[in-house]
């Protein structure tokens, strides 16, 4: 028996239940997305639920909404990241504790997040109470309105706080496992440091950061809890309008909830296949 086959044999367990779920879920979402709902009398298929997404009040704002927290949570996720990475590869005192909290984000989870920067930066959170009881502010209303705004500020916040430790440590792995020689012969031949940042470091650690980049905008692109308790009542970014449409007590709205979904996942996917062949072309120039 091939290595292969042996390692295939022995995913297969996980590989079936996977697929089963996934491929199920997603034929039964295709299926109602396509009107087929029998529960209620439709027996036939049509794009008609697609079409009523598309004119529906809100959406192109809705997906304008998602797609600008996705890309600033991604773009300063790894800017973070690379900075921070670079700083952690330095020695100095207490780099294994600041190490050590500075990964401690990876392992909160979302929703508890969440919960903190509404209590903590919202226009009636600790922060606006403390800057009014000392008498920056007048009243909270003057505070700036970090959640529930036009801009998603607070649910970026949450996922940057998240991703950036996530795609840092992949970052500071790829340098310590890459060492100082490049870099040192970079310097050996003129090399200033902003160029060896450019033409030696980057390179290296590109390869790297680029799944994990993608990986944070896929997951932010489809999230829910977070914009659900942070984000706006209107516009809500996609995920949050497809839930709203699923609970709807007409039945007739679940076909354009289904709609929703299958639309995330294929221009989720559209977008993360137009965005690796981006980053490779950038690496490469």
């Amino acid at each position: 028996m091939s290595k292969k086959l042996t390692i295939l044999l022995m995913l297969a367990p996980a590989l079936i239940v996977i697929c089963v779920v996934f491929a199920g879920g997603l034929a039964l979402g295709l299926s109602q997305s396509l009107g087929y709902m029998p529960i209620i009398g439709k027996c036939t298929f049509s794009i008609e639920a697609y079409i009523q997404m598309i004119m529906s009040k809100g959406f192109i704002r809705s997906l304008l909404l998602t797609l600008f927290v996705s890309i600033m949570t991604t773009v300063l996720s790894v800017v973070i990241a690379i900075v921070t990475a670079l700083a952690l590869r330095q020695r100095f005192r207490g780099k294994k504790t600041l190490t050590f909290v500075y990964q401690f984000p990876v392992t909160i989870p979302d929703l508890v997040t969440a919960v903190c920067i509404l209590m903590l930066v919202s226009q009636s959170g600790l922060f606006s109470r403390v800057l009014f009881n000392l008498g920056f502010i007048s009243d909270q209303s003057q505070f700036p309105a970090l959640t529930s705004d036009d801009f998603g500020v607070g649910i970026i916040l949450v996922y940057v706080w998240k991703q950036a430790p996530f795609i840092g440590l992949i970052a500071l792995a790829v340098l310590q496992s890459v060492g100082n020689d490049f870099e040192a012969l970079g310097k050996t031949l003129g090399a200033n440091s902003r160029q060896v940042f450019r033409h030696i470091l980057l390179p290296l650690i590109i390869p790297g950061i680029l799944p994990a980049s993608i990986i944070c905008f896929a997951y932010t692109f489809g999230s829910f809890e977070v914009p659900y308790l942070l984000g706006k009542t209107f516009p809500a970014m996609l995920s949050v309008l497809s839930y709203r449409w699923y609970i709807d007590v007409d039945l007739n709205a679940r076909p354009q909830a289904m709609a929703m979904s299958i639309f995330i996942a294929v221009f989720v996917m559209i977008l993360v296949i137009f965005y690796r062949k981006l980053a490779r072309k950038l690496v490469r120039s």
